[in-house]
């Protein structure tokens, strides 16, 4: 089980975020993700920095710890051959230490190109397309491609690591657990969803299962509820609504009734850490060993603290239960 530091790109500058890595990887984090967006999700959040920037600024910034995206959609705002290229070039700058997220995107994201919305089986079968597009790219030479959504014609990547980063398939339903199973190196989602992690078993996959946790650390439970609702009340009408939405001035909206309280339901709040090890549990019995910690309290620092002296020795002794 390898335990992870979430970026919340969406909330912090990107050189906030670079020095965060960097604090995760003093504190013990085995690896770090950031989200790749180009919006935030609600105004207040203030920033929404591009990823492939970030990442390799703290690729030459740190030594030891992983890094990936959670999760990058390869079609619509970009095309594949351009995540092919930008992955590669950061697992160079990080050798062995780079994962892939991919997943179907939001409209949040992908609406600002103008090239529309698709339905979600048809997002999937791009999302298809575009893994053979970075695969058949990563295995060097020119390359070319003619799928029913998208297309590459005779292109190359010169820089390619000794060690290509895993394919990590975001997740949110059976179809999609099956199609990371399939052409993936891995899971990701977010939710103690023990389908997914045995649908993806049962369709091959073998790889790591990535999940983000929610915690909110502070310095007591009221401040840290207070934190996740400015912060992550966005989520509270579930995926499908997550999916859908095109601006933050619309999530917003969507939000303005969502009760603070609500958040204690969904995240582990405040400074009792046995509180925010049995939220962890939870993950771990639902079949997940990739495990990206997510901070949604006021205080980044005295998070990174409180996982050096609270969490990390006794998250690394769990197991299912």
């Amino acid at each position: 089980m390898q335990i992870g530091y979430k970026l919340f790109a969406e909330a912090f500058s990107p050189a906030e975020l670079v020095r965060q890595a960097i604090r995760a990887e003093e504190v013990g984090f085995d690896f770090v993700e950031i989200s790749d967006h180009y919006h935030p999700w609600l105004p207040e959040h203030g920033h929404s920095p591009f990823a492939w920037s970030v990442l390799p600024a703290i690729a030459v910034r740190t030594e030891r710890i992983g890094l990936g995206t959670g999760v990058t959609c390869p079609f619509l705002r970009y095309h594949p051959a351009v995540v092919a290229q930008a992955a590669a070039t950061t697992a160079c700058l990080a050798p062995g230490r780079v994962f892939l997220g991919l997943g179907t995107g939001e409209r949040l994201n992908e609406h600002v190109v103008g090239q529309g919305w698709p339905p979600i089986a048809v997002r999937r079968e791009m999302l298809r397309e575009s893994i053979e597009i970075i695969r058949s790219l990563w295995s060097g030479g020119y390359r070319s491609y003619r799928g029913e959504h998208l297309t590459l014609e005779s292109a190359r990547v010169f820089d390619l690591p000794e060690v290509l980063p895993q394919i990590i398939v975001a997740a949110g339903g059976p179809l999609a657990a099956r199609l990371a199973a399939e052409v993936g190196d891995g899971l990701f989602a977010v939710a103690a969803d023990a389908g997914l992690t045995a649908i993806y078993r049962e369709a091959g996959g073998t790889g790591p299962r990535y999940v983000e946790v929610p915690l909110a650390w502070a310095v007591d439970e009221d401040t840290a509820a207070a934190s996740a609702h400015r912060l992550f009340r966005f989520g509270d009408g579930g995926w499908p609504v997550t999916v859908e939405l095109p601006n933050p001035a619309n999530f917003a909206a969507a939000t303005r009734h969502v009760p603070v309280d609500s958040m204690r339901e969904s995240f582990a709040c405040g400074p009792d850490w046995e509180r925010h090890v049995a939220m962890v549990q939870r993950f771990v019995d639902a079949g997940y060993d990739r495990l990206a910690l997510v901070n949604a309290g006021p205080d980044p620092d005295g998070f990174l603290d409180f996982f050096r002296t609270e969490l990390s020795d006794r998250l690394r002794q769990l197991g299912p239960s």
